[in-house]
């Protein structure tokens, strides 16, 4: 099954949760942070202006975002895999590099 995103919502598979933290403590499923990154896997065809016209979206399916902490609270599965639905204010940056 496949998703499409209306206006200028955004479709996220999140990255992987650590299994350890930083000084290497192993992390119990309740102690793990979820992570704020993911990987854009659908995007809609814009943000409808005021004035009729659409302005595309500044993401495309393969980038790397930073997300807000609350942003998953738009969750679904499609095909056994939890995705995120945001709208793109929601994304605050794209990793580039």
């Amino acid at each position: 099954m496949k998703i499409r995103p209306l206006h200028d919502r955004v479709v996220v598979r999140r990255k992987e949760e650590e299994e350890k933290s930083a000084g290497g403590i192993v992390l119990p499923g309740a102690a793990k942070e979820k992570p704020n990154q993911g990987e854009v896997v659908a995007v809609g065809e814009g943000k409808l202006l005021d004035s009729g016209e659409v302005r595309a979206l500044a993401v495309k399916v393969g980038d790397t975002v930073v997300f807000g902490r609350y942003a998953d609270s738009n969750t679904l599965k499609v095909d056994g895999e939890e995705l995120i639905i945001m709208s793109e204010s929601d994304i605050y940056g794209v990793l580039e590099g």
